[in-house]
């Protein structure tokens, strides 16, 4: 696939401090080979550290916070796992606005691991299948949803894996609804004529 397949597509990548590392750069990593944009949010700017398997990783730079974008601006969602960060996210009032704002505008949203706590909390996992942590199954369950232990589930628009394993699998199955999701977009718009 050639970078200008995704005709300038941003990816919002949903944080908080001790998301799990390998489930943001893997997926980042594909989604910028694929020609996405990646960019971090947080409820503050400045340096997030990562996890690996709960222990301190590296740090990474914020783009922006919550309160200056919309998720208008953007063509998909990712939610890194990480027990810590999910649990934290899922606190912050204005992630709740913005997942639900996604999910009004049907952009594809993948959750791994922990990720899907945030779609709990925001009351989206109701009638879905979906997949995340085995952790947190009963969770999904309770919610509503439908838990299947499967390396990815794509349930419309929503895709989810259980953890870093899956990262391949979870990676491939995003970036075919931001192509899905760019092809209905450009179809729309039509193809300009030249006369």
């Amino acid at each position: 696939m050639q970078p200008s397949d995704f005709n300038d597509a941003q990816v919002a990548v949903l944080v908080t401090d001790r998301f799990e590392q390998s489930e943001l750069t893997g997926p980042r990593e594909a989604l910028e080979k694929a020609g996405a944009r990646v960019v971090l949010i947080s409820d503050r700017l400045g340096r997030l550290r990562a996890t690996r398997q709960d222990e301190p990783a590296d740090e990474f730079e914020i783009d922006k916070t919550f309160l200056g974008v919309s998720a208008e601006e953007f063509d998909a969602v990712l939610l890194p796992g990480g027990s810590v960060n999910s649990a934290r996210l899922r606190e912050v009032p204005e992630a709740l606005t913005f997942i639900r704002h996604a999910f009004e505008l049907q952009l594809p949203v993948g959750a791994i691991c922990h990720g899907p706590w945030l779609l709990i909390a925001a009351g989206l996992v109701a009638d879905r299948t979906l997949t995340g942590a085995p952790g947190i199954a009963d969770d999904i369950r309770a919610a509503g949803g439908h838990w299947v232990d499967r390396e990815v589930v794509v349930d419309g628009k929503l895709i989810t894996s259980r953890g870093p394993g899956d990262i391949a699998a979870f990676s491939r199955e995003l970036i075919a609804a931001l192509r899905t999701r760019q092809t209905r977009d450009k179809a729309k718009v039509g193809t300009p004529t030249v006369t």
